[in-house]
């Protein structure tokens, strides 16, 4: 039975409220997290929340059978300590069967001599994989909340915010047609091993000589596009006119063989819907190497697709010289002046200026907003009414040339002030990545969007807590001067 967090009074067992969190400047991200997190499990306040909102998404109706998971707390824990250490499961596997500060704060750490309690790879995963995008969301908007808490002086205090996107980029190799076929007719073989081992179906001895020959020829369609010199053009249609051949027969012999694919059990069809999937994808990316290729056409941006594995993935040009280009998702955050992220999207094939108005509707429900900085990606004059309404200082510059009105509204010492403050945030998205959001790891849309929601609240708990230990050393210094 899965419990919110009930720590046994069993001989040894190191209580967490006894955690003693390291203060020194150079003791790393983790102590900082830590505090937050110890601030929260000591407080009703919070932790009921955080419990209720883990309950209401992961506890099923009849919670009295199956296998005994991990507690909330300690799945809650765990996902903040991923990604505020940027770390893959095989480490943090490691982390929390040998760091005695982090067993601690999970509730599992004993004293020398007693025994241990060590927790299994597959469980760990299994476990923080339980949260999903939308509960990562509720639980960003509570530690928003418990930040403002910590940091503001009076509840009143209004926000000055700062808006910016920047691009969360997908596992993905860089796509051409020519090696996206092969990573279709790869994987489609790959289907066929399956099936092979598992129902021994005929005409496939030779696979592996095709997985060879197809390679060879890819390799040698790359080999003809990268060069130069007299008949480079001739070269790259003969290598690729080779290639298109063995794609094209290895499809054929597939259709023609599928009568032998006669699975009964869930295994087998989950396998063949694999393999039917895969090769969709093969004759999409024969149609568009030959039309590319030997027909000289140029493929429309929408037809394309920049991965097979990660097909939400987005080709990302926002003019910069370096990274020119970039395969991911536009993932645009809010932060406020205490260096709190209080709003993030992932944008769904959206331009900045797109987002605005639903953006606007979101914060200003929520929070009191004295001014609010974007840069110019942002402009429109729809959005610029909207926000003016409601927003005291507002700095959206204006894309494009400026009438006289407009061009004395940003040379005001208030608009510059704000908008030579708006820099911060881009501190914010680089600290960010070095939390993990340069590249996720996970596959799959929905795990891309729990993966950009925990990097988020794990930044959000790491500036908390970084508040919480100054204010606790702050608060050791004054009484070892009033005991001197």
């Amino acid at each position: 039975m899965r419990k919110r967090f009930e720590q046994q009074l069993s001989l040894g067992r190191l209580l967490i409220e006894e955690t003693e969190i390291p203060t020194a400047k150079r003791s790393g991200a983790l102590p900082a997290l830590f505090a937050a997190l110890k601030e929260i499990y000591l407080s009703p306040k919070w932790n009921d929340r955080v419990f209720e909102i883990m309950e209401s998404k992961i506890l099923p109706k009849n919670n009295n059978t199956g296998r005994p998971g991990l507690d909330l707390w300690q799945i809650f824990v765990l996902a903040q300590v991923r990604m505020c250490q940027n770390i893959s499961y095989d480490d943090l596997h490691f982390m929390v069967n040998s760091n005695a500060l982090l067993r601690q704060i999970m509730g599992i750490e004993t004293e020398s001599g007693f025994e241990k309690v060590n927790i299994s790879y597959q469980r760990i995963k299994d476990n923080v994989g339980l949260l999903d995008d939308g509960m990562v969301k509720e639980l960003n908007s509570l530690i928003v909340e418990f930040g403002h808490e910590t940091f503001k002086k009076k509840e009143t205090t209004a926000l000055h915010l700062k808006t910016d996107s920047f691009v969360v980029e997908s596992n993905v190799h860089f796509p051409t047609d020519y090696n996206l076929l092969w990573d279709s007719a790869r994987k489609s073989i790959d289907m066929i091993i399956k099936l092979q081992e598992k129902y021994d179906i005929s005409g496939w001895r030779k696979v592996n000589d095709w997985l060879k020959d197809l390679k060879n020829k890819m390799r040698a369609v790359g080999r003809a596009s990268a060069s130069g010199g007299k008949g480079k053009q001739n070269r790259l249609i003969t290598a690729a006119e080779k290639y298109l051949v063995k794609t094209k027969a290895l499809y054929n012999k597939i259709e023609l063989t599928k009568v032998d694919y006669s699975p009964l059990d869930p295994e087998g069809m989950a396998i063949i819907m694999e393999l039917e999937r895969f090769m969709e994808l093969l004759q999409k990316h024969i149609n568009l190497l030959e039309r590319r290729i030997l027909k000289g056409e140029t493929i429309p941006h929408d037809e394309k697709i920049f991965s097979i594995f990660e097909q939400y993935t987005e080709w990302v040009t926002k003019g910069k010289m370096r990274p020119n280009v970039e395969l991911g998702k536009k993932t645009s955050i809010t932060t406020d002046q205490f260096n709190l992220i209080v709003d993030y999207e992932i944008m769904e094939k959206q331009a900045d200026s797109e987002i605005v108005p639903e953006l606007a509707q979101r914060i200003l429900s929520e929070h009191k907003v004295k001014s609010w900085s974007f840069d110019k990606g942002y402009w429109h004059k729809n959005n610029k009414a909207i926000l003016s309404a409601e927003v005291e200082n507002l700095v959206l510059p204006k894309k494009g040339k400026r009438n006289k009105v407009e061009t004395e509204d940003e040379h005001q010492p208030i608009f510059r002030k704000f908008r030579h403050k708006h820099s911060a945030v881009e501190s914010n998205i680089n600290e960010l990545e070095h939390r993990g959001l340069n590249r996720c790891p996970d596959k799959g849309y929905a795990n891309f969007k729990r993966y950009v929601g925990l990097a988020v609240s794990a930044y959000n708990l790491r500036k908390i807590g970084q508040h919480l230990l100054a204010v606790h050393c702050q608060q050791v210094a004054v009484a070892r001067q009033q005991a001197a």
